[in-house]
C-alpha cells in the first residue's frame, strides 16, 4: 500500500507508487532480501491512465530486475490509495 510509516498517504500517483515500492523494498530488506529476489508482482491500479507512469516507476525501483508481473484495474481498499502492489519473493 502507498502509506508512509506515519500513516500518511502521498499526493499523486507517482509519489504513491514510489512509496508503495519503498515499503516493499523495506520489507524485503528486513528479511535479508532485495528486489532481485522478487519472483512475481501484481499491481492494482485505480485507473487505466496510470499504466505508463506505473511502468516507469516500477522500472526505476526494480533497477533492471523483471519479475513476472500482472497489472489490473481495480478499486482499492482505501479510497485515498491510487494503487496497491502485491509482491512475492523467494531466496
Amino acid at each position: 500500500m502507498p502509506e508512509k510509516p506515519d500513516g500518511s498517504v502521498p499526493e499523486g500517483f507517482e509519489a504513491q507508487c514510489e512509496q508503495a515500492w519503498r515499503n516493499i523494498i523495506a520489507v524485503l530488506a528486513a528479511a535479508g532480501l532485495g528486489v532481485e529476489h522478487l519472483v512475481k508482482i501484481t499491481t492494482f491500479l485505480t485507473d487505466r491512465s496510470q499504466v505508463v507512469a506505473n511502468r516507469a516507476v516500477r522500472r526505476k525501483m526494480l533497477q533492471g530486475n523483471e519479475p513476472a508481473s500482472t497489472v489490473m484495474i481495480a478499486e482499492t481498499v482505501d479510497g485515498k490509495w491510487l494503487l496497491e502492489i502485491e509482491a512475492i519473493a523467494a531466496e
